[in-house]
């Protein structure tokens, strides 16, 4: 099967690549990543993972005057950047990977307006960190990359994301074709094909909104652990419901519309869980309930979003009768 313009990604991995090579502790991470990223990006056949490379190698020729990580507002390049015509062309080809779920950006004057502020959860979080400057970070689940970004503009040194959708990572790639240099990157894996880095592995692993989606979310700490080098720190975001510590919530079939929902722990539970890992300095440093204005549709996601999703004669319930969305942030250190 003849793959074409797939040169953006080849060029990305072997940055990456040589990158891990002169770092002691994640060399032998080079033994089984440049297979499996060949077969989980090209190895089986995909719909539209053509029509995804080709709006990719379409992209103007542009080049980006600067760039702001820092705001809430990924921002590459200015609106002067460009042409009208550009920007146009430029913004008919990034409706290409509509929907947008992750955000906002800002691409030469193009507002990208994504379901997510995603900007408020990085605010929430953010506080409560130690200091991401100079730091490995692995961002697991990273969906369009929103927060990789988040990451590099608090100064950290290098920072991966997973996340086994094809579609994020074209989205990234559509960013990260105008800041190449840029020490961020996407790999389409998910948590389960990580090594285990022998508790010599990233200082800070962030996972968000991914817990609740896995059926063993025992097994998903654990793979974040393995992740980890000693010392390192765990920034785990996921649903939670009120309760004890022998308290969580298995949907019945879909929460909030959604299938893939398996288990909300209690934050009592959670914490629970972490220490019985053998995680240390465990703290529940934020719990929100999610908003109708922090989710919501836009013309970047022109589908069904909370509103659609909750109750409409109590906003306090989902569509299917269960405690609405509330998110809590853990801290915790290895």
């Amino acid at each position: 099967m003849s793959i074409e313009n797939r040169e953006l990604l080849d060029q990305q991995y072997a940055t990456l690549y040589e990158a891990l090579g002169q770092d002691e502790d994640f060399a032998f991470w080079l033994q089984s990543l440049p297979q499996q990223i060949e077969e989980l990006t090209f190895g089986k056949p995909h719909g539209k993972r053509q029509l995804w490379l080709d709006t990719l190698a379409a992209l103007p020729a542009l080049t980006a005057s600067d760039h702001d990580f820092t705001q809430g507002k990924v921002r590459i390049g200015q609106a002067g950047d460009c042409t009208d015509e550009q920007r146009a062309e430029l913004k008919q080809l990034l409706e290409t990977f509509i929907p947008w779920r992750k955000g906002p950006f800002e691409l030469f004057g193009i507002d990208i307006d994504t379901e997510w502020r995603s900007d408020w959860k990085w605010e929430r979080v953010i506080p409560h960190l130690s200091p991401l400057a100079g730091r490995r970070i692995l961002d697991v689940g990273c969906g369009s990359g929103y927060h990789l970004w988040r990451m590099l503009g608090e100064g950290a040194a290098q920072v991966i994301g997973i996340d086994p959708s094809l579609f994020f990572l074209m989205q990234f790639h559509s960013m990260k074709h105008y800041a190449p240099e840029a020490p961020v990157h996407f790999l389409p894996l998910r948590s389960e094909d990580l090594p285990d880095f022998s508790r010599k592995g990233f200082d800070t692993v962030f996972s968000m909104g991914v817990l609740y989606h896995r059926r063993s979310p025992l097994d998903h700490l654990q793979e974040l652990k393995n992740s980890l080098r000693d010392g390192g720190e765990l920034v785990l975001e996921t649903l939670v419901v009120d309760g004890d510590v022998h308290t969580a919530l298995m949907p019945e079939d879909r929460y909030g519309k959604m299938r893939n929902v398996w288990f909300i722990p209690s934050v009592a539970m959670l914490e629970l869980w972490l220490r019985r890992l053998g995680f240390r300095d465990i703290r529940a440093v934020d719990v929100t309930v999610t908003s109708t204005d922090e989710q919501r549709s836009t013309e970047w996601m022109r589908f069904e979003s909370l509103t659609n999703f909750l109750d409409p004669d109590d906003s306090t319930r989902t569509i299917e009768g269960y405690p609405a969305p509330k998110r809590a942030v853990i801290v915790a250190t290895l």
